[in-house]
């Protein structure tokens, strides 16, 4: 049985699609997607995408999706970037809130209760440039708990 990952934000064009391409590429053996709970149209937003390619993460084939029960259904982890997004689908689909954590949870520069992915969008290329490098040490964080066989999974 394969084991699957939904990694969401807001539009699924920035933090979500980067995030789930930097899981993926650390666990093979793990599907991860992403979605967003107010998606529209359209691919990874530019700058990110930029980012993500000097890194070797390929967006160019993402589309934003919106999250929906099916989607949240079939994962057995969801990651969101901040606590709202998790009150949000708690509110929506209250049965999806105890597979529903922080992607930023294992942040130790910001106390536990300030540990959301702040929203890059339509922000500055410094802000982008964070986000996306915040997403990434969390991305190896998570990646480090998931393939962590010496301890307790937190499947």
């Amino acid at each position: 049985m394969t084991k699957r990952i939904l990694v969401v934000c807001t539009g699924n064009v920035c933090r979500s699609p980067v995030a789930a391409a930097m899981l993926q590429q650390g666990l093979a053996d793990i599907e991860v997607m992403s979605a967003g709970l107010a998606a529209g149209q359209g691919g990874a937003e530019q700058r990110i995408a930029a980012l993500a390619k000097a890194d070797g993460y390929d967006l160019s084939q993402h589309q934003a999706k919106p999250v929906d029960r099916s989607l949240l259904a079939s994962a057995d982890l969801v990651l969101v970037m901040s606590a709202k997004q998790r009150q949000l689908i708690s509110r929506k689909w209250p049965e999806m809130l105890g597979k529903t954590l922080l992607f930023g949870m294992w942040r130790t520069d910001k106390p536990i209760d300030d540990r959301d992915i702040p929203d890059p969008y339509q922000r500055s290329d410094e802000v982008c440039q964070l986000v996306y490098d915040t997403i990434k040490t969390a991305s190896f964080a998570w990646r480090e708990k998931l393939t962590d066989t010496g301890s307790k999974s937190v499947w």
